[in-house]
């Protein structure tokens, strides 16, 4: 530090200013060394890291989709082989009781999820008090849906069962949409009437009307796509699970199918019929029942990966084949041109509905829920 002449005071900085050029050059010696690669380092890890994120999600939502479509197809086989089944124990071998039929397969249901449970294979929750009334009103429907279903099947040729079955899509959409707050797109929507309108065609030119057939497969199309409905909902909200659904269904209306099959004389008329000693036929029922028990899987497992409408859909596309089965099997449809050709035009909406559902580049869960649609008019 100097003093200058003339009583002012100044500080010789010299000394200062090399020190801060010092530590400014030891600082910049260190900025070329780890510390200033530390931010690169860094976004090369959070790239990698995102990158794994991306695979990890591409992953879990192939196997989504695998899900999706793996259960869809196991419903619309089980659906297709128990139609087949069905036909030929009530129609082919003519046997005289569908509700006794329906008793069997509840009987099946509950033997095999029975011991299922006891050894340890599936898993539900124990009979409660409240058991009932948490799964309400699912037993109803899911056991008046299998009667009725199944009086069709014996009154209708399967070409005209089918078509009309198709009616079901179109009760299921309105239901998600009252229910479920789910909108389909404009695409499933064309499909769907489209299916409609040419089961309508099919209808208005149905040489074997039956309409004690025609009212049990409305009336199972109304249950069935409140089946699809119930069953989605329960399914997100209560802790039974598929199993639990399905066992409890089968054994709470167990005994009102018991006493509607005595006070209407099924049971001593089943308990008659003279094909009980043919082999071909008691390996036919009891495939019968069998197959109800897989196809209540196989509907759960479907509407849980997927959605009630398509449950239903993928159901009336396996018609497809039932369809043209079933002009050979049992032998009851009678053919007429505009019969057949509104029969195809279900059939190739049934088609479309499929490739708009099923497009791989779809994501899995774009349907649009809406706010809420509790009082309004569909």
């Amino acid at each position: 530090m100097s003093i200058s002449r003339g009583g002012s005071t100044a500080l010789d900085l010299a000394p200062l200013l090399d020190a801060n050029n010092s530590d400014n050059s030891d600082n910049e010696g260190k900025s070329n060394g780890a510390p200033l690669n530390a931010p690169n380092s860094s976004s090369k890890e959070l790239r990698a890291s995102h990158r794994d994120r991306e695979r990890e999600r591409e992953e879990a939502d192939s196997a989504i989709f695998v899900k999706k479509v793996g259960s869809a197809v196991f419903y619309g086989v089980a659906s297709f082989m128990i139609t087949v089944v069905n036909k030929t124990v009530l129609t082919s071998y003519a046997f005289p009781s569908f509700l006794f039929l329906s008793l069997g397969q509840l009987t099946a249901s509950i033997v095999v999820l029975g011991l299922g449970k006891r050894t340890k294979l599936v898993n539900f929750p124990p009979l409660q008090r409240n058991t009932f009334a948490k799964i309400f009103p699912l037993p109803l429907i899911f056991g008046f849906n299998m009667i009725f279903g199944l009086g069709g099947t014996k009154a209708l040729s399967l070409p005209m069962f089918a078509a009309l079955r198709r009616f079901s899509i179109l009760m299921t959409m309105l239901l998600e949409l009252k229910i479920l707050g789910v909108r389909p797109t404009t695409a499933v929507q064309v499909s769907v009437y489209a299916m409609i309108g040419g089961a309508l065609i099919a209808a208005s030119d149905d040489l074997s009307f039956n309409m004690q057939g025609y009212t049990y497969v409305m009336i199972t199309n109304a249950l069935t796509a409140s089946n699809g409905v119930y069953v989605k909902k329960k399914l997100d909200t209560s802790e039974i699970g598929k199993y639990g659904l399905m066992f409890y269904n089968s054994l709470f209306m167990f005994v009102p199918a018991l006493l509607l099959n005595y006070f209407t004389g099924d049971l001593h008329k089943a308990l008659e019929f003279p094909s009980w000693n043919d082999p071909a036929f008691v390996v036919q029922f009891l495939l019968s029942c069998v197959m109800g028990f897989i196809l209540s899987y196989s509907t759960i497992l479907c509407t849980q990966f997927n959605s009630a409408l398509t449950t239903t859909i993928v159901g009336c596309l396996k018609n497809i084949c039932v369809t043209y089965l079933g002009m050979f099997i049992g032998g009851d449809y009678v053919f007429s041109w505009l019969n057949c050709i509104g029969i195809n035009i279900s059939v190739l909406a049934s088609l479309l509905y499929t490739y708009v559902t099923f497009r791989r580049k779809q994501a899995p869960d774009k349907q649009s829920h809406l706010p809420s649609s509790r009082g309004e008019n569909v």
